[in-house]
């Protein structure tokens, strides 16, 4: 049954997905005429594809390309696209192509809990801001590959530091200040940064919190590993920099104002760099291991992101972007590119529900005519739970708003229909998938396609999916069949954004283990997804090294997690579903462990209640053989994903060593007691 039509463009025909494919048409004689016949001629031709992407959307380069694409270029080892160019990813972002914006057009706001700090940065303070940054960079060194880290919130001064750093060919890695030591030093150890940008202080929950003292510690061990320059951004006015004592461990610390002040009075000038020239460093999850660094590149970065923002969200001068993000998390490093689209951005730091409860983000929506908001699937099924629905809050002004994007997991089909109404009906709600691997998307919106309930809209233009039979033999693999049913999800096709490598020694080794060794031949991205033949909407079922296979039969953790936001929304807050399989076992079991909203009672009569409403709303198999609450909390990593993987190794018996990527390791410490206890 095709899943339930919830939305459809107004006028597609104005949008610049259209207008693409009727460029396309133009230039090669074709007669494409919807979505999928132009998703079909980009994946069947690669290089022509992505070589109309750097026409279409526009790239400043001091060297084109000699070529887009090698001929038979596999997936690994990773082909160089745009051989030959030089470019640089800053000077497209502040300089952005086919897109009229002002010197004293905003190009950046700021905006934290308190309302009265919110500052707007034009379009000439940036550019301004970043020449006297680069300036003082390259003055203390900082040249081509030197690494440069930030422990920052999500401001201005970070997106600053970004482009400085791109400017001079620098890489750049961004951590957000709510980590803790260890999980900082587990990932800039490994990359040895030059500089480091920290933050004084942050606000967060209505409280102020000095970064100080974890930035002391952190810069102490640092030093062991070749830093050599502190700088303290006075992120909180009345928060002491304390700079004598960063000093004390033998480095050079300035705070960022006077820094500028101090960088010499040139002109601002950005290096021309290959195409594959690393820009940014990001990092796997790691919850049972040190994180992977995975460096990402210039090009590939700048041409899928302008695809994205540009051809499949209709971003333009006229659109404001607002992700709900840290700068740990790759929607960061998404958001910060919309610049090359003219856009402007909202960058907000602090909890989604201050200071005014529920309604904070929607009156940040309100006040600033934010077009395209982005967040994760958990804040909407908050506001699903407490139904909370800004479209009937007549202080609410959400006319300009245009789009709302969810991702971080699965966003359930009853949220879905929640959110169109809660929201102006007329916005493309669209759930996207991608992630940090690709620093992009695999699924995303699509404004020539309707959004269908539960339902990701297509693949990515250029991003040549396909759905695996996750039993078929690494030598051959086969797709599903029928085509509607759950598997791995692959890509067939090389793409720009494929990282460059893994930092550090055995990269390359490391890189080729992660995605192509399960499938050599292809990237393997580890999901469990389905898709809908007759749509092309794509069903997250959750990761494939978690899906649970009770008697053989292969569903996702999302199944369940959608049942409960559905049905028992206003009892269980959270919740965790693993298959556990011992070595005694002879199946698996699934096990299902909750949170209980404030004053809910856990107990069997719940129990009876979640496995009846399982049983009718997906089948006998899908009922959890376990469900218990979990005292200790939800395991998720820093950016709020559920460590699913661990989990289920605990249960099934594994020793499972916990690392700093684990927000909050007590709750994996509960499960290892609960399985010791458990019968």
């Amino acid at each position: 049954m095709v899943a339930t039509e919830l939305w459809r463009h107004e006028n597609p025909q104005a949008t610049q997905m259209w207008k693409f494919l009727q460029h396309v048409n133009s230039k090669y004689g074709l007669q494409l005429k919807d979505y999928p016949t132009l998703y079909r001629w980009s994946v069947d031709n690669i290089a022509a594809f992505w070589g109309e992407v750097w026409d279409f959307t526009g790239v400043t380069a001091s060297r084109r390309f000699d070529q887009v694409l090698p001929a038979d270029a596999p997936m690994f080892p990773r082909p160089d696209f745009y051989g030959g160019a030089l470019l640089n990813f800053a000077e497209n972002l502040l300089f952005p192509v086919n897109a009229e914006v002002k010197e004293s057009d905003v190009a950046v706001i700021t905006a934290t809990e308190d309302e009265t700090t919110l500052t707007e940065t034009t379009w000439g303070q940036l550019r301004e801001q970043v020449r006297q940054c680069t300036n003082a960079m390259r003055a203390a060194g900082v040249k081509e590959n030197t690494v440069v880290a930030g422990f920052v919130a999500n401001h201005a001064t970070a997106i600053v530091a970004i482009l400085s750093a791109a400017a001079l060919g620098a890489v750049w890695t961004g951590i957000s200040p709510d980590n803790g030591v260890s999980a900082v030093l587990d990932r800039l150890v490994q990359i040895r940064p030059q500089v480091l940008f920290a933050d004084n202080a942050t606000l967060y929950n209505g409280k102020r919190w000095s970064c100080m003292g974890k930035t002391a510690e952190i810069v102490e061990e640092l030093k062991k590993h070749g830093l050599d320059l502190v700088v303290v951004i006075n992120g909180l006015n009345g928060v002491d920099l304390r700079l004598e004592e960063i000093q004390s461990k033998g480095v050079k610390a300035v705070g960022f104002d006077g820094w500028l002040q101090s960088a010499p009075n040139e002109p601002l000038v950005f290096q021309q760099l290959s195409p594959s020239h690393p820009l940014y460093v990001l990092y796997s999850s790691g919850t049972t291991g040190l994180p992977k660094a995975i460096v990402h590149t210039a090009a590939g970065t700048l041409l899928q992101h302008k695809k994205e923002h540009n051809i499949h969200c209709s971003m333009g001068p006229s659109s404001r972007l607002f992700y709900y993000t840290t700068t740990s998390w790759m929607m960061h490093h998404w958001s910060v590119s919309a610049l090359a689209c003219g856009s402007s951005l909202v960058l907000y730091a602090g909890s989604p529900f201050k200071p005014h409860g529920y309604v904070s983000i929607p009156r940040l929506l309100s006040s600033l005519k934010v077009t395209h908001f982005g967040t994760s699937a958990a804040y909407l099924t908050t506001l699903e739970a407490n139904n909370v629905r800004p479209i009937d809050d007549p202080s609410l002004d959400l006319s300009a708003l245009e789009a709302i994007y969810s991702t971080a997991s699965p966003l359930p089909p009853s949220t879905f229909a929640f959110v169109y109404s809660a929201f102006p009906s007329r916005i493309n709600l669209a759930s996207i998938t991608g992630g940090t691997d690709i620093i992009s998307l695999f699924g995303a919106p699509c404004p020539l396609l309707p959004v269908r309930q539960g339902e990701i809209q297509c693949a990515g233009l250029g991003m040549a999916i396909g759905v695996v039979d996750s039993a078929s033999p690494s030598d051959k693999p086969t797709l599903v069949v029928p085509a509607d049913s759950p598997g791995d999800l692959v890509c067939m096709e090389a793409f720009p954004s494929q990282p460059l490598t893994f930092f550090g020694k055995d990269g390359e080794a490391k890189y080729r283990a992660a995605y192509f060794e399960r499938f050599p031949g292809l990237w393997h991205h580890g999901d469990f997804v389905r898709v809908d033949p007759a749509t092309g909407g794509l069903v997250m079922l959750g990761r494939s090294d978690g899906v649970l296979k009770p008697a053989g039969v292969r569903f996702g953790s999302a199944e369940i997690y959608n049942v409960l936001t559905r049905f028992f929304a206003a009892e269980v807050e959270d919740a965790v579903c693993v298959g556990r399989r011992r070595e005694s076992d002879r199946d698996e079991t699934v096990c299902l462990f909750v949170v209980m909203n404030e004053g809910k009672p856990f107990g069997e009569d719940l129990r009876t209640r979640i496995k009846d409403t399982v049983r009718r709303e997906l089948s006998p198999r899908h009922v959890p053989g376990v469900i218990e609450e979990a005292e200790g909390g939800i395991p998720k990593t820093g950016n709020g994903k559920k460590i699913e993987v661990a989990v289920k190794q605990i249960l099934s018996g594994m020793e499972v060593k916990t690392n700093a990527s684990v927000a909050n390791p007590e709750a994996l410490d509960w499960f290892r007691g609960w399985t010791k206890k458990a019968i």
